[in-house]
This record gives C-alpha cells, structure tokens and sequence, in this order.
C-alpha cells in the first residue's frame, strides 16, 4: 500500500483496507465506493475512492467520517481455457485481442486502467457472446494502441490470414480506439478477404457500470456473422445503448476523447447499423459480399512514412528534417483545400526531387482536397505534390505507406495513391455532413 504516515495509520484504525467498500461524510455530502490505493504522484492527504459510476475521486480526510460497508474480497481468477462445444448450425467467429480498454482491467493501486484480460477473458466476462456464434480466442498482442507500429499492422494481418485460411467464418479484433481507424485502414490495404473482419474496442473499461464493451462486442459478433466481407469498425452509435454502427475501414475516424459514440464515418455514411447482435438495416447500395473474392495478403508497407501538419509559422527545417533522414514518403495535412506557405515550397521541391513522395491531405475532417483553385496549390501540383482527394488524413498516411510498399517506381506510387482500392476514395464528396 502506497498511503503511509497519518493516512495509513488513519486507515489501519479503522481496519480499512485497499479494495474494501466505504461510506466517506463530509460537510453534508456522503460519498461510497471502493478503497483504491493511491499513485505515486497524488496528493499525501487524500484518500481515492472509486464510485459506482466508475470515475474515480480524491477526498481529503481532514473532518471526514468513514464508515466500512463490506471488506473487499480478491477476485478469483479462472487461469483454465473455456470449453468450448461447437454448435454446427453457427459461425466459427474469432476474437483476436490485441489490448486496449476493451481487454483493460482496473488496477487498484493506481485507479487506472491496463491491458490485462486475454481474448479468453473476454468470454469469461461475457459468456453470452456464445450464443451467437462458436467463438475462438486468439490474443496478437497485448498493448496499448497508441504503441501500435507498421510492421505490428503486418503481424496482425498475417496471422488473421492464417485464420481465414483454417476456415474461421468472420474475424473480431479487439483493439484499443485511440489508433483504431489508423489499423481498420491499415487491414483494409494488406487484406482483401472473403469474410468479415470487424474491429472494436471501448471507451470505458468492463469493470465500469457506464461500460460500452459488452454492445460492442456483441453487435461486432452480429457484423462477423454477416455478408459484409469488409474490414470494419462497429462501436456505439448514440450515447445511450441503443444501436452500433458499422464503419468501412477506411472511411473511419475516432471524433471524441471519450463519448461512446466517438467513431463516425467521414464523408460517407456507416454500412450498417446494428442492434442486440443483428443486423437491423443496411445503410449503402454496395459493399463486398461474403465469398465474393479470394484472400489475398499484401503484406509489404513502407515505414519511413511521417505526417506532417502545416500551421502558422511553420519552417522548411521540418520537411528537411524527414528529407535528411531518408524519409520514403510525407503526409502533409494543409490547410484548407490543400495548402501550406509558399515559403515552404523549395524544401518539398527539394524532397521530391530526392525521391521522396509527398501527399497532400486536408485539416479540415469534411469535405475534399482540392488544389486548383488558388495558386499555391496549383504549384504544389507542378512540383509533384499528390492530392488524397476525400480521404483522411490518418487513412491518406497508412495508404502511402502501403503504396510505397507496392511499388519503388514513384509514378506506381502516385497512381496507387490515385486510385480507389477498399472505398478510401469518392469521386465526388456530398456537402452534407455525414454525423450517424
């Protein structure tokens, strides 16, 4: 235990203990919830409580009174594998765990969250997600997706690959949703598959009342035993637990640090949408079917790829920067239709003239690039510079790597970056925003 001195003399008095449910009053306002130990770095004179709604509180205990409701007990841990007995009449669905909140567990020393259940856990907590399909656990990895890496992106679509071709009927990644949309882009490219692979996390862990894991994960089941052989993101639609949506890959974003209806499809609309693990309607007039194309892995990505955004004050230091290191291709996120300095423009002449690819992708989350109407763009287009149309930033960056991968021949490249391979590109954008 962290908490020492008066505190923890003041706890040992009260034979209170980390993990035990209190009552705290003080000043007329009562709070209840569990002992959590406190960080390292948090203030010496509180107490953190962690409430039934899930957040976390610190409480000073000067003129407090602390009541103990009920001693905290471990958890039991069940280290066995789950039996699965296979019903022939439904889908072989598999759930590839890679980490995040989805697979995170409280950890009472801190209050925070970490990764630590396995894709098996998964079923533990959420044995009714047999009921829709013969689910198999698989965990890839075990880590935060903010320490995603390409060649991670390589590793987890080979192994699913090798999934596909055992004959597992539809693919759940269970994935963290801060770099989410940048893997769902990523599978979207290195995959063409004849079944679902359908990517989902949370926002709030499993051990919390407010939790969206367990929606999620059922109507990703619901996605996985579908006929849109696609990759996917399904997350929650609205704030309440009404419905999931079912994003193209390559079309998502993540739009808020912690709603549960963060993901929206950009400048298109969802494919689906989803309710109690099944497909309640489909949104589009065309998407690929089940069965209607063979595997096929294309594995080979370029990570010397880096995005760059343009702002106010910008210098050519940072282009050379990537330039002097051997940077294989740029992402730049301009301004507007596609814009950046003009000063700025000798450094990326320079850059492609060394070989390197640049792309121009927009700030702006809606709408297009478009580089002919003011005359910066129209001299980035002279010097080489590539428009990524309608696409994301994020998915405008994983798509360069990815081409890059393909082809050493620039004029390949630009014409991969060009064309619309899984859905990333319209060749129209509608003025409306797409907000469901």
């Amino acid at each position: 235990m962290v908490y020492k001195g008066k505190i923890a003399n003041f706890l040992k008095d009260l034979d209170v203990s980390i993990g035990d449910l209190i009552s705290i009053s003080k000043k007329n306002i009562s709070y209840e919830g569990i002992l959590l130990d406190r960080s390292d770095d948090s203030d010496s004179e509180c107490i953190v409580l962690k409430l039934d709604n899930g957040y976390n509180i610190g409480v000073e205990i000067d003129n407090c009174e602390i009541e103990l409701i009920e001693k905290g007990h471990a958890p039991k841990i069940d280290y066995n594998k789950i039996n699965i007995k296979k019903d022939l009449d439904k889908n072989n669905v598999l759930i590839a765990s890679t980490g995040g909140t989805i697979s995170s567990v409280i950890d009472y020393k801190t209050g925070a969250v970490h990764p630590a259940l396995s894709a098996d856990d998964l079923l533990k907590v959420y044995p009714k997600l047999l009921d829709l399909a013969n689910i198999d656990v698989k965990e890839i990895y075990s880590i935060l997706s903010e320490n995603m890496k390409v060649e991670y992106w390589v590793n987890m679509a080979k192994s699913i690959a090798s999934e596909i071709e055992s004959g597992v009927d539809g693919v759940i990644v269970a994935h963290g949703t801060d770099t989410m949309h940048y893997s769902s882009a990523a599978l979207s490219f290195i995959l063409r598959t004849p079944v679902p692979i359908v990517f989902t996390g949370a926002q709030r862990s499993s051990d919390r009342p407010s939790s969206d894991s367990f929606m999620n994960l059922m109507n990703s089941v619901g996605a996985a035993n579908s006929d849109i052989a696609e990759v996917t993101v399904c997350m929650h639609s609205s704030l309440d637990d009404s419905y999931c949506s079912l994003h193209r890959g390559s079309r998502v974003r993540k739009m808020h640090t912690s709603r549960r209806d963060t993901f929206r499809s950009i400048n298109s609309e969802p494919l689906a949408s989803l309710k109690d693990g099944h497909i309640s309607s489909i949104n589009v007039n065309s998407y690929i079917k089940r069965n209607d194309r063979n595997l096929n892995l294309m594995e080979n990505m370029e990570s010397k790829v880096a995005i760059v955004k343009s702002f106010p004050g910008i210098t050519d230091d940072i282009i050379n920067l990537y330039i002097d290191n051997g940077y294989k291709g740029l992402l730049i996120e301009g301004t507007g239709l596609g814009h950046l300095p003009d000063y700025i423009l000798n450094s990326i002449k320079r850059g492609i003239e060394e070989g390197m690819i640049v792309a121009m992708s927009s700030q702006c989350i809606y709408g297009r690039v478009n580089m002919n109407v003011y005359s910066v763009g129209r001299e980035l287009l002279n010097i080489g510079v590539i428009s990524c149309g309608d696409m994301t930033s994020e998915v405008a960056y994983v798509k360069l790597s990815w081409a890059l991968g393909q082809s050493e021949n620039p004029e390949e490249v630009k014409n991969i970056m060009k064309t619309n391979i899984v859905g990333e590109l319209n060749d129209k954008t509608s003025l409306k925003y797409f907000l469901n």
